[in-house]
């Protein structure tokens, strides 16, 4: 892949005699797969310089991918100059960290509302489309990419690009987790680290270095990195390149020599690294022959998005604090429930699962004693923890799963933390991926010539059987077709058929034998599907796959509850048995 860099500035456009080498442009990169496939990184300034070239001398029409960071003003403020966003024929996707509650496109044209700009989207005619990001990982024809929510008071992702057996990493914009990391010295631990392993192995890593250490005091809470910190996360990481970018405005040309020259310096020969500064213009290649395995997209979350309120449950006995938890969430669909007593928290019989605790660092009988009576809860082992202020240093290093919040942190500064911790939780909704023979599998499903109708005694059996067998209140004979999930047979519902993407059969169709889901609500692929966290408000699932003789799977005979159970071996083996003799009644439509 080819990375080209047309803006390097961070937070505001910078164009001068003093900043004619690094550039003054605001962040924009350009990957290039050896495909063609082009993407886009961030849409700042630097981005008009992208849109002239691609109109001179790239494919017509232009087709494209642009990825979004994160929706600061410096990181976006290109989009209404970007030439080939106005020309039909034309076709871009926006991929961006989405909050709740808000239109993707609604954010990104902000700037372009009548009090600040002349025209609207509405000019532009390219065909647009828009696409959500949480983290995960998601494909773009030939490449894959990873994301991981970065530490800035706005939601921002970083970008893991993965193509032509060579990895490329973009965070920016990004702060330390730790205080003490600042200055690039000492062991990383807790978020630090599992940021350092994000970046682990990569051939390049473009990182937001706005500041020196010295100078990082008095900025805590602006979410920019340190060359220091930068340096440090990425030889921790095994990183071969490090491009620093997002040049503070004030930092000149000569200045920014000076940083790099030391940062190389600074290296030990245990941990060699060639870093460089990101200048306007360069342009880099890289090919190698790792591969990316991916088996399901899991960042992109359109469907998802918004299905639920988030529910944060507050532990302080502290007023003040109370009241700057309720300013922080005051505009997110998040339900805030406080409590005073340290003691565990208790879910009651349907009350809604926190998805993400706070506890206050100063607690009287110890938030770390708490947080460890938390964890040791199975059902709460990987459950978010944020510590909101305290001394305790090892509030820093409580896991994976954990962060502290160091007073003092603004009210902006907690909404994004809280943000960011509830979105990483909130898109429990893998949608299935497509079986690599599905076309074949279609055809075979075509041939038999199935009626799509329910009511077909032969078929409804076998769903009464399973129904009485295992007291269950749903039974189905599920066909699994290219865009929907139809019922050849239904028992306890109504429901004729359901779109694919909601589908539990979709999933099961991959699976060898009996496919068990015990309940739904805390499933990482299905807990926030909407016939989930609506009616008929699913909790268990069984499905056996209906195979044809000639091996392709069409469907399922499966069970459903509204209430999560257990599932032996036994009943998996009676299951399968059934649907071995509804098999049998296909395998005749098929001869």
């Amino acid at each position: 892949m080819q990375v080209r860099f047309w803006g390097t500035r961070g937070s505001m456009a910078k164009p001068g005699p003093d900043t004619i080498r690094y550039g003054g442009n605001t962040s924009c990169v350009q990957v290039t797969s050896d495909a063609g496939t082009l993407l886009v990184i961030d849409c700042g300034t630097g981005a008009h310089g992208l849109g002239q070239h691609l109109m001179k001398e790239g494919p017509k029409p232009v087709r494209g991918h642009v990825l979004i960071s994160h929706t600061h003003w410096d990181h976006i403020q290109g989009i209404p100059f970007f030439t080939p966003f106005f020309i039909p024929g034309n076709k871009w996707d926006f991929y961006a960290p989405k909050g709740f509650g808000e239109s993707l496109r609604e954010t990104l044209a902000g700037q372009m509302e009548y009090t600040y700009f002349p025209i609207t989207p509405e000019a532009f005619g390219a065909e647009l489309s828009y696409n959500n990001l949480s983290e995960g990982v998601f494909r773009i024809d030939d490449v894959v990419i990873r994301t991981r929510y970065l530490n800035h008071p706005a939601l921002t992702i970083a970008f893991r690009i993965e193509v032509d057996g060579a990895v490329v990493i973009y965070a920016c914009d990004h702060e330390p987790h730790s205080r003490e990391a600042a200055d690039g010295v000492g062991q990383l631990d807790g978020q630090d680290l599992a940021h350092a392993e994000f970046l682990r192995d990569a051939d390049l890593v473009i990182h937001d270095a706005q500041y020196l250490a010295s100078e990082s005091a008095g900025k805590v809470g602006w979410g920019h990195s340190t060359v220091e910190y930068t340096l440090q996360v990425c030889q921790s990481a095994n990183v071969k390149q490090l491009a620093i970018t997002h040049h503070d405005p004030l930092r000149t040309d000569d200045a920014i020599d000076q940083v790099v020259a030391k940062l190389r310096e600074s290296i030990t020969p245990a941990g060699a690294i060639e870093v460089f500064g990101a200048a306007e213009g360069m342009i880099l290649d890289y090919r190698g022959t790792r591969s990316s395995i991916v088996e399901e997209d899991t960042a992109t979350a359109d469907q998802a998005l918004g299905s639920r309120e988030a529910i944060v449950l507050l532990i302080t006995q502290d007023q003040a604090l109370l009241e700057k938890m309720r300013q922080s969430v005051a505009d997110e669909p998040i339900f805030l429930h406080a409590r005073e007593s340290a003691s565990v928290p208790q879910t009651r019989e349907n009350e809604p699962v926190a998805g993400l605790i706070l506890i206050d660092g100063e607690l009287p009988a110890g938030a770390l004693a708490l947080a460890r009576a938390i964890r040791a809860r199975p059902e709460m082992a990987t459950t978010p923890i944020l510590f909101l202020g305290g001394t305790e240093p090892t509030l820093g290093n409580f896991g994976e799963h954990s962060e502290w919040l160091r007073a003092p942190f603004s009210v902006e500064y907690a909404r994004s933390r809280i943000r960011t911790w509830t979105m990483r939780g909130a898109f429990r909704w893998l949608r299935a991926s497509i079986p690599e023979n599905e076309s074949e599998r279609l055809k075979a499903l075509r041939a038999l010539n199935l009626v799509e109708a329910s009511g077909d005694e032969r078929f409804d059996r076998y769903t009464r059987l399973a129904a009485a067998l295992f007291d269950v209140p749903y039974a189905l004979v599920s066909i699994v077709d290219d865009e929907r999930q139809w019922f050849k047979s239904k028992y306890g519902t109504e429901i004729e058929q359901t779109p694919r993407d909601v589908s539990f059969c979709a999933h099961a169709i991959h699976a060898p034998d009996v496919m068990v889901v015990n309940d739904a609500l805390t499933d990482s692929r299905f807990g926030d599907n909407p016939t989930v966290v609506g009616p008929p408000n699913v909790r268990f699932y069984a499905g056996t796959p209906l195979v044809l003789p000639s091996g392709h799977a069409i469907g399922t005979l499966c069970i459903l509850d509204d209430r999560p159970r257990e599932f032996s071996d036994r009943d998996r083996a009676r299951l399968a048995d059934l649907g071995g003799l509804l098999e049998a009644e296909l395998s005749r439509f098929a001869a």
